[in-house]
């Protein structure tokens, strides 16, 4: 990759960063596009995000992805943000234009091309099971409130009143009638949540066709922890999603493969995600392709 004066710079901001696998996927893309551009890893701790996006305009990076924990809080440092961001509450992508800030989010078009092609979901189950009240988790149920296929989502989380919140306004936003609660993330609940799936019309008493993991817990560094530690709550006819992709399989889903579970990380979620970010930034179809291949190599 050459580096000049011309070079456009893009990259992301987390905290920590360490671990991301985007460099590798976007400087790939990049590569492949032919275009003089280089995507770097920016390590942004809470208390430096406004003098980290302040930065990006004096120092005229055209975009940035936004991962965990700044998701949420990023949005008042913007000018714009699109009505898909404005509605999930959080932003994963930014664009700048010069004088203007413009925040996005790719959760949505990420999560369910990675569910219909990456875990082999043409028809989504009826009751969908979303551990995490977060940033992410937010991106997720408004994703899967677009589903016809999904009639009942529960939120799971170990603060019940942000569960609940989170349950409440993404009810108001459905497009489809969806029911969506919000519980506790105690063994006892996930139990009865995760309970073995039925058939026909979803009963909040029935138990889900898929799991999906909203949360970082089990992401490196912090590798040994899961979200849920009991795997005898695990069905073989439950799907298992985690959005972690470092590292590859995390604790959560060892113990979900223990039960006979399918289970997938989340890098076809950040291949989707990430290739929806470049073609915000460039105006070109990026390779997304190119961009599994980077990430899963």
């Amino acid at each position: 990759m050459k580096i000049d004066g011309n070079t456009t710079i893009v990259g992301v901001i987390g905290y920590p960063i360490a671990h991301s696998l985007s460099p590798r996927m976007h400087n790939a893309a990049i590569q492949a596009l032919g275009i003089n551009w280089c995507y770097l890893p920016f390590q942004v701790a809470p208390e430096n995000l406004e003098k980290a996006i302040e930065g990006m305009q004096g120092l005229g990076i055209r975009g940035l992805n936004v991962t965990v924990p700044h998701k949420q809080a990023v949005m008042r440092f913007l000018d714009w943000v699109s009505p898909e961001a404005s509605a999930i509450g959080a932003v994963n992508t930014i664009l700048n234009e010069g004088e203007r800030l413009s925040g996005y989010n790719t959760d949505v078009e990420g999560i369910l091309a990675a569910l219909r092609f990456g875990a082999d979901l043409e028809n989504l189950p009826e009751k969908v099971v979303v551990v995490g009240a977060g940033g992410a988790a937010r991106g997720i149920v408004y994703a899967l409130t677009t589903v016809t296929d999904v009639r009942h989502i529960t939120i799971l989380n170990r603060t019940i009143p942000k569960a609940e919140r989170l349950a409440a306004e993404m009810e108001k936003m459905a497009k489809e009638k969806t029911e969506i609660e919000g519980k506790g993330l105690d063994g006892e609940t996930v139990r009865d949540e995760l309970g073995e799936a039925g058939s026909g019309v979803c009963e909040t008493t029935q138990g889900a066709g898929l799991v999906i993991n909203a949360t970082p817990v089990g992401m490196y560094p912090k590798v040994d922890c899961s979200p849920i530690e009991d795997p005898s709550v695990f069905h073989p006819r439950l799907v298992l999603y985690d959005t972690i992709y470092s590292p590859e399989e995390t604790k959560l889903m060892r113990l979900a493969r223990s039960q006979g579970v399918k289970s997938f990380n989340g890098l076809d979620m950040l291949a989707y995600q990430g290739a929806r970010s470049l073609e915000i930034w460039t105006g070109t179809k990026a390779p997304v392709e190119v961009m599994r291949e980077a990430v899963m190599s």
